[in-house]
């Protein structure tokens, strides 16, 4: 990964002021690319990049024009078919100064005009400037892999990879978005193009902008998720094809992910995903495959055993980094000014913690298994999601509401009637199952009890409802899909765009110079997995089925059927230590609470009362916890001065 800026401007700027501006944006994207900086300054425009050099170590510096000086392009990420893409230029007469990905970009749309970024195969955003048409076109990747914010008054349209590289040339300090914090505490993550900031705006997966100048912009997208309307448009072939055709394109996109001038590992779980993906690549890599794992001092959320099982059976070099909650106190901070935004468990520090260790292995991009969960049907959330909609058949029933007991057998029950307990629970929503977000009623109602801490005065300003957003991603069409793709759809455009691939993702692998490469997210296994009948991703309650009988061929039962393990990491809600014996405890205090009147002092209290006297706390008020905790430290980090 990269680090991409730009500023549009009103009005022609002197070159050497322009340059300054760029230069005051990049030095915030250091950690992103600390090899190599670069500037283009032409009237109104300028384009900043900060280079980790992967592809054609030599010759890819950017920002990169075209020799007629026509095009310039500053661009984050890979595009990972540019072999392909080159041969095929080549062939219409395109001739090619460099060995890199970035200069395919420049020739493609000359091409092909704004219809370019079709052909790209990869994981990016890119900014391009057209000096004949006087616009500059921004594009992000279909799933939102690489981060792109942006920001536009009557004097400028800037933009940039992170949040704090725009600050430098706001008008103003950064401004909380209460609407946005009020998502977050509902859906984890905020919904876009809002961010958590006022005025401060993301570009969606796979769209597309086109800045004429800073109050003329257009945006279109350029792909989006579709599924099936009825029957017919399934693919309709026989299993044992299927596994082939997924066997193709997961081989495929692996290997083309393989493509770099610097050393490749793999971060390795332990379960199906990761493991699937490592025995693919440790059939395409010549040399031995490095992986890298998290082990936890805590052995309820360890997975040492299963990844060392991998590891024998595949001959990998492994290393592990192992984290106790210690740890998460000590870094949490730092990983608040990287994910930019309040966070409602801890899990994105050990992520930061594993990027760091490999960064000391010596290695710069590693391949994860991210996206085959939301792709190929594995949280239980989608098993949960297919019992309710068997229970809002017959809503009365008893027993139909205990076959999500096999789904959490760990989950403690009251004595009696359990069914009480469990519709207090799930049977939220159960008279609409209609409603296109049925699946995740149940989520969004246990995190949403963490605004219980709102103070009055904050929930006073807070006017849209999170429902009435998400009715707004869905397009016209999904009122046909089946329920399975409605909660995958949901599933990837939120969590995993806004979260997983941001907070837990991008942001804790470039905090310390990685680049993280998910083959599973490839837009090609994506459109064929979004073909398949539901039954193929999850038959009966065996989640993923599809890719379970794939990795038959590549890794012994215990891994290949082994129950889908979400990954779970230490939380400081949950350690007395982490929370009142460090730094962190100021960020919980009252005249904290006070300063920044979002969350009610009184109330806070309760809760840290509650956790200082060593009583467990249960889900939602762990992640009120974790959520007041880190909205604090953003606040301190980026809107008590300018930054």
């Amino acid at each position: 990964m990269c680090g991409i800026l730009g500023i549009v401007a009103a009005q022609p700027a002197a070159p050497e002021l322009q340059q300054a501006r760029l230069a005051a944006m990049a030095a915030r994207l250091f950690h992103r690319g600390p090899d190599a900086e670069g500037f283009y300054c032409q009237g109104v425009v300028g384009l900043g990049h900060r280079r980790l050099s992967i592809i054609d170590l030599e010759g890819g510096a950017q920002p990169m024009q075209t020799p007629d000086g026509a095009l310039c392009v500053t661009f984050n990420g890979e595009i990972f078919n540019f072999v392909e893409l080159r041969q095929s230029l080549q062939t219409k007469g395109y001739e090619f100064a460099s060995h890199s990905d970035t200069e395919v970009i420049l020739h493609l749309y000359r091409e092909y005009g704004l219809g370019f970024a079709n052909y790209l195969n990869g994981q990016f955003a890119i900014g391009l400037w057209d000096n004949n048409q006087q616009q500059l076109i921004l594009v992000r990747d279909r799933v939102g892999i690489c981060p792109l914010y942006y920001y536009a008054d009557a004097e400028q349209f800037i933009f940039a990879s992170e949040i704090k590289a725009l600050a430098p040339v706001l008008p103003q300090r950064l401004e909380l978005n209460p609407a946005a914090l009020d998502d977050i505490f509902t859906g984890w993550t905020c919904l876009p193009p809002q961010t958590i900031f006022q005025h401060i705006y993301q570009l969606q997966a796979g769209e597309m902008l086109v800045v004429k100048n800073p109050q003329q912009v257009t945006r279109q997208f350029y792909w989006q998720l579709d599924y099936p309307q009825h029957s017919a448009q399934y693919d309709g072939r026989a299993e044992a094809e299927l596994v082939d055709e997924l066997h193709h394109l997961l081989t495929d996109a692996t290997a083309i992910r393989l493509r770099s001038d610097v050393p490749i590992g793999a971060y390795l779980s332990g379960g199906l995903d990761s493991s699937i993906l490592v025995a693919l690549m440790h059939r395409q890599i010549k040399d031995q495959l490095h992986t890298f794992s998290l082990g936890f001092t805590d052995p309820a959320l360890d997975e040492s055993a299963f990844q060392d099982r991998v590891v024998q059976y595949l001959g990998t070099q492994h290393s592990r980094r192992m984290i106790d909650y210690g740890q998460i106190a000590q870094a949490l901070v730092k990983t608040i000014w990287h994910t930019e935004s309040p966070i409602l468990r801890t899990a994105p520090v050990p992520m930061g913690l594993l990027s760091q260790w490999v960064q000391q292995q010596g290695y710069k991009v590693v391949l994860t298994g991210e996206g085959a969960d939301e792709v190929l049907g594995g949280y239980d959330i989608f098993k949960e999601a297919k019992v309710r909609q068997f229970w809002a058949r017959q809503p009365a029933s008893r027993w139909r509401p205990h076959l999500l007991t096999r789904l959490y057998p760990y989950m403690e029950l009251p004595k009696g009637d359990a069914s009480v307990y469990l519709k207090r629970f799930f049977g939220v929503g159960l008279e609409t199952p209609e409603l296109l977000w049925h699946s995740h009623l149940p989520r969004w109602q246990t995190t949403s009890k963490a605004k219980l801490f709102f103070s009055d005065d904050f929930v006073a300003g807070l006017h849209n409802s999170f429902e009435d957003k998400i009715q707004a991603l869905f397009p016209p069409q999904a009122a046909h899909w089946h329920s399975f793709n409605r909660a995958q759809y949901l599933e990837i455009n939120t969590l995993m765009s806004g979260y997983l691939l941001n907070s837990q993702g991008d942001r804790m692998l470039t905090q310390h110079s990685i680049e993280g490469r998910f083959p599973f997210l490839d837009h090609r296994l994506m459109e064929f997995a979004n073909r398949l009948p539901p039954k193929y991703k999850m038959k009966a309650m065996r989640e993923k089925y599809l890719l379970r009988a794939m990795a038959k061929r590549y890794l012994p039962a215990d891994i290949s059927l082994r129950h889908k393990q979400p990954y779970r990491a230490p939380n400081v809600a949950a350690s007395q230590d982490a929370l009142f014996n460090s730094d962190l405890a100021d960020y919980l205090s009252v005249a904290t609470c006070q300063r920044w009147g979002v969350f009610a002092p009184s109330k806070v209290g309760f809760l840290l009362q509650k956790a200082r006297a060593a009583k467990a706390l249960n889900t939602s008020e762990a992640q009120a916890l974790t959520g007041i905790l880190t909205t604090h430290i953003l606040l301190d980090q980026f809107c008590s001065h300018r930054i």
